[in-house]
């Protein structure tokens, strides 16, 4: 018995320590991401994710606005106090600035690009949520003023929530809005892009 055992022989069965310096071999050429790189990159995708959600609602409702409620009646959400009614805008948000539409088209650009510089160093959730706010809600009025009329860069912004004894907005000027006041929130807290939380 002990013979035949010795001449079929048996199946080798690597060490422990022979897998681990293998995997350890096989894990070379592969650098792991930093945690703050990874951690980085979640809060960047966060930021679009808030910023693509925001740009297609804005972008949605006013396609709806302009084939449905254009040249019609207003429509009475709650009675006098909040009614939808399609109108064109174009100056800045709430209707402020309405000789100025080139030089607001300018300023919401350069938001867009401050924001994706700033991206770079982002590494806090509710940062990332305040300037994907920001961003989605000026790429949505930056789309009108590019694409609608009377003209390239000088295009006119659907507005259509109307409040009683106030201005009438769209859901991009409420983004920006929100996003605006989630930054002053933060700011005050002591909370930084990257994450630190200093105290003056």
């Amino acid at each position: 018995m002990a013979e035949a055992e010795r001449v079929i022989g048996t199946p080798d069965v690597p060490d422990v320590d022979d897998e681990t310096a293998a995997s350890a071999e096989q894990s070379k050429g592969k650098p792991e991401q930093p945690p703050e790189q990874s951690k980085g990159k979640r809060k960047i995708a966060a930021l679009f994710i808030v910023a693509v959600l925001a740009y297609l609602l804005d972008l949605g409702s006013k396609m709806l606005v302009v084939a449905k409620l254009e040249h019609h009646e207003p429509i009475e959400v709650i009675g006098d106090l909040l009614k939808f009614e399609a109108i064109r805008n174009p100056g800045a948000a709430f209707g402020v600035g309405e000789a100025f539409t080139v030089i607001f088209t300018i300023i919401a650009a350069t938001v867009i690009v401050v924001i994706a510089r700033l991206a770079r160093k982002l590494y806090s959730l509710p940062w990332a949520i305040a300037l994907g706010l920001l961003l989605g809600g000026a790429l949505g009025n930056l789309t009108d003023r590019i694409f609608r009329s009377p003209g390239v860069f000088q295009g006119a912004v659907v507005d259509f929530i109307a409040p009683a004894h106030f201005a009438v907005f769209n859901l991009a000027d409420s983004a920006i809005v929100c996003g605006g006041i989630l930054i002053v929130l933060l700011s005050f807290r002591g909370l930084d892009p990257d994450g630190t939380v200093h105290k003056d």
